[in-house]
């Protein structure tokens, strides 16, 4: 399995982070794309340098090159994962537009009716940030906020990163125990 991954520069790397971590545990194969303001926000909330979170993937592109193979209907991967995902983000894959690799990649897979899972990590959320998201999941996409359940008792920031990159991870088809499971 082809997994593509987009970070961009929403609260919230933990998340992309992890889930990067749990996709090469299970042997999926790779490509990172990491926004310049995910880069920023990595450092802010990790304390990571972006090669430390591109040594996870298979392949890493720049979001300006558009000319990448993810850029293409005509060139394969299984489904994309924007995690976290901006409301800058998710405003322009809803309307269409691809102006970075992360918008061209995510409209890619809506054409090609691949599978598209937006995590978005905002609160509150206004009225336009809802259109967006609403026009996402009528496009095709999944949106799957950063919501985690608290009936698993996490007892750490970890268990509840653990319960969104799992739940990411269901939605591809992708087998894990990485939180536990309603009534387990």
């Amino acid at each position: 399995m082809h997994i593509v991954v987009g970070i961009t520069g929403a609260s919230g790397i933990a998340y992309g982070v992890r889930l990067l971590e749990a996709l090469k545990a299970a042997g999926a194969a790779t490509s990172l794309v990491l926004s310049a303001d995910g880069a920023k926000v990595l450092r802010l909330e990790t304390g990571k340098r972006p090669q430390d979170v591109k040594r996870l993937a298979t392949r890493t592109f720049s979001n300006d090159d558009l000319a990448a193979p993810i850029a293409s209907g005509s060139r394969s991967f299984d489904a994309m994962v924007i995690c976290p995902c901006s409301m800058s983000t998710a405003a322009k894959v809803a309307c269409g537009l691809s102006d970075n690799l992360i918008t061209r990649a995510a409209s890619v897979a809506l054409k090609e009716r691949r599978r598209l899972v937006v995590v978005p990590r905002e609160t509150p959320l206004s009225s336009i940030h809802l259109r967006n998201l609403a026009a996402l999941a009528e496009a095709g996409a999944v949106v799957l906020p950063a919501a985690p359940a608290f009936y698993g008792r996490p007892g750490k920031v970890e268990d509840l990163v653990d319960f969104i990159a799992g739940r990411v991870l269901d939605t591809l088809g992708i087998e894990n125990r990485l939180y536990r499971r309603w009534a387990e």
